[in-house]
């Protein structure tokens, strides 16, 4: 008798906590990444895996923004220079033996769920954030693409950019690549 009570006790409080967890907000991570000087954050459900800077391939009577097609882990994707796409200024040329090999440039791949093999060229890792060290910024810029989300800001004052890589591939000038 007491383990049917201890049974349906420990039910309860299993039931009280799955309730508590349902009522919470779910927590936001990002993956933090520089981009031609500014913050920008990549939700970790929508991101895949870093790769190291590989070559590129070009591809002709492309975007000057489609850097071209790189082989990663035995795929084909395209590589994007999202500071062209969107309009920031060009990346500083760096020579190889100018920085450590951790900001020499990554390839960052869109996660297999979004279904489009592409990565985007970031110029620095700079780790990972979550919506506990986040705030959001005072000022939102409104003429924002609609594939950023809101602008926050970390302890420090530095100005991030959510970036909605869902929201980018249903962009139809990102899927045009043509040029």
């Amino acid at each position: 008798m007491a383990n049917k009570e201890a049974l349906r006790d420990l039910q309860k409080r299993l039931a009280d906590r799955l309730q508590e967890v349902r009522q919470q907000a779910p927590v936001r991570n990002w993956l933090a990444v520089e981009i031609a000087g500014h913050g920008f954050l990549l939700p970790l459900d929508q991101a895949g895996e870093i790769f190291p800077l590989s070559p590129i391939q070009a591809v002709p009577h492309s975007q000057k923004w489609f850097l071209g097609v790189a082989n990663l882990r035995g795929q084909l994707h395209g590589v994007v220079d999202l500071a062209g796409f969107v309009g920031l200024p060009p990346r500083v040329a760096r020579l190889p033996g100018e920085l450590a090999p951790r900001d020499a440039g990554r390839l960052v791949a869109f996660n297999a769920g979004l279904q489009l093999n592409v990565a985007l060229l970031i110029d620095r890792l700079l780790g990972l954030r979550n919506a506990g060290q986040l705030t959001a910024a005072a000022s939102q810029d409104a003429a924002a693409p609609h594939f950023v989300g809101q602008q926050l800001a970390d302890a420090q004052g530095r100005t991030w950019y959510e970036l909605d890589l869902s929201a980018l591939v249903s962009d139809e000038s990102f899927m045009k690549i043509d040029a």
